[in-house]
């Protein structure tokens, strides 16, 4: 299996819709053209940004928010089902975190909990607040 690993930001919006939708981080039924037109503005704003691509295909991607000193947060990490497991979650979180290394590095996640403990996460006790936007 032959990855390249880009760190453009630019990923086409429907190549990262395509991925969240397989990832069930999309639907058809709630996202809106309005919404796939757009569906990079955050990673196009993300201090890093980390994909994959096999055979001209994005597999999966990471992006990251970060001062470049004390903290820095992943976003979205997410990588195609038939993908998974092959290492390729781990390389882009490794190349995301090469780019700013003595940062601390935080991720807020339940699902994915295991795979980033066992990356060298480990469990603190912040709490996350939100205040919910146009979109979620």
């Amino acid at each position: 299996m032959n990855i390249v690993y880009k760190t453009q930001k630019e990923i086409p919006c429907d190549e990262l819709y395509q991925l969240f939708l397989a990832v069930g981080w999309a639907t058809e039924e709630t996202t809106t053209p309005e919404m796939i037109q757009n569906f990079n503005i955050g990673f196009l704003n993300s201090t890093f940004v980390v994909s994959a691509w096999s055979e001209g295909k994005l597999i999966g991607c990471v992006r990251a928010l970060s001062d470049l000193h004390f903290r820095s947060v992943i976003i979205d990490l997410a990588v195609l089902p038939e993908y998974q497991n092959k290492g390729i979650g781990k390389e882009l979180v490794q190349r995301c975190r090469n780019s700013c290394k003595d940062s601390e590095w935080l991720v807020q996640t339940d699902n994915a909990k295991g795979f980033y403990e066992k990356i060298g996460f480990v469990e603190n006790n912040d709490c996350f607040l939100r205040i919910p936007g146009k979109w979620f």
